[in-house]
């Protein structure tokens, strides 16, 4: 039997996500270049991998509604798959550009994501697994 969804956090990823998806929109709108979208998504979506990482690693399972606001809703909103995909799918043209775009999103965002969680699990004072285990002698 299917879980039921909890309408308050269900409200507060709807909300968050209205909240990030305007935030990207307000940086993404202004730009005169067309040519710089690509770039700013790529920006956004590295620094969107952090900022989650750190709600995540800071929030963990202690604030559902916290974290399905600001992680699932807001980062969520922020971040944006489609819009990078559909940037280096343009820049089919210059292979070279398109998979330099493609590599650096991953990086961009993979990198965020553990150093946001190296941080959150401190904010929270929570170590986690990404310290080395201390030999137990």
């Amino acid at each position: 039997m299917p879980q039921s969804v909890d309408p308050r956090v269900l409200g507060a990823t709807v909300l968050g996500g209205a909240v990030g998806v305007l935030a990207r929109g307000l940086i993404i709108a202004p730009a005169a270049d067309p040519s710089a979208v690509p770039w700013l998504t790529l920006a956004i979506n590295g620094v969107g991998s952090l900022l989650l990482g750190v709600v995540v690693g800071w929030l963990d399972d202690r604030h559902p509604l916290a974290r399905a606001f600001l992680g699932t809703g807001v980062m969520g909103g922020f971040t944006t798959y489609s819009a990078f995909a559909v940037a280096t799918a343009l820049w089919v043209s210059t292979p070279w550009l398109a998979g330099a775009l493609a590599a650096a999103s991953l990086v961009a965002g993979v990198a965020g994501a553990v150093i946001g969680l190296f941080i959150g699990r401190r904010i929270a004072d929570v170590p986690g697994e990404i310290e080395p285990i201390e030999d137990a002698e």
